[in-house]
């Protein structure tokens, strides 16, 4: 329950700083940030959950004491950069991030799907860093509007065309080596 308390809370973050921005001071949407920070603290015992919600939180103080909105904006910029240390992390110690959700349906992986999921874990690495800096390009100097266009929609289209198209092309891959 908790997960899709902060699946949730993170896919709306942008639309509701957008518009909460128009009715609020920054620090009071702050506490958003604060109840994320709060929720990941609760989501797992690991290492880098534990330092999503220190940067959370710290990203909520910083609103709090500037009572300026761009701390609350670069909390995609965050995420991004904290998926792609996951991510990242997994090449370094394997299996891969994309292994590991492989084999909850597919425990027995051939080692040619495991060098797919190795190359695949490369390629959301890569979206993050895209993504990334196309989130602190439009929290630094696009307007909160683009911001939130982009972090509130636009990003969440990309990671669905990755996906979608990671999935086609998987999809290939078995079939071929299947028939080899």
């Amino acid at each position: 329950m908790r997960h899709v308390a902060v699946a949730a809370l993170t896919v709306l973050y942008p639309l509701v700083v957008y518009f909460g921005l128009g009715h609020f001071e920054p620090r009071w949407l702050a506490l958003l940030l604060l109840v994320l920070a709060l929720v990941r603290l609760g989501a797992s015992g690991q290492r880098l959950w534990w330092a999503a919600a220190a940067g959370t939180a710290l990203l909520a103080l910083l609103t709090l004491l500037a009572n300026t909105a761009l701390p609350l904006k670069l909390y995609p910029v965050f995420v991004n950069g904290a998926m792609l240390a996951l991510f990242g992390a997994s090449l370094v110690r394997p299996p891969s991030a994309v292994e590991r959700m492989a084999r909850l349906t597919r425990p027995d992986l051939p080692a040619q799907a495991v060098a797919y999921t190795r190359k695949v874990t490369w390629v959301w690495c890569a979206f993050f860093v895209f993504n990334g800096t196309i989130a602190a390009a439009t929290a630094l100097w696009g307007s909160d509007a683009a911001w939130a266009l982009y972090n509130g929609l636009v990003a969440y289209l990309l990671m669905g065309a990755l996906f979608t198209g990671e999935w086609i092309v998987r999809q290939r891959v078995m079939q071929r080596s299947a028939n080899v």
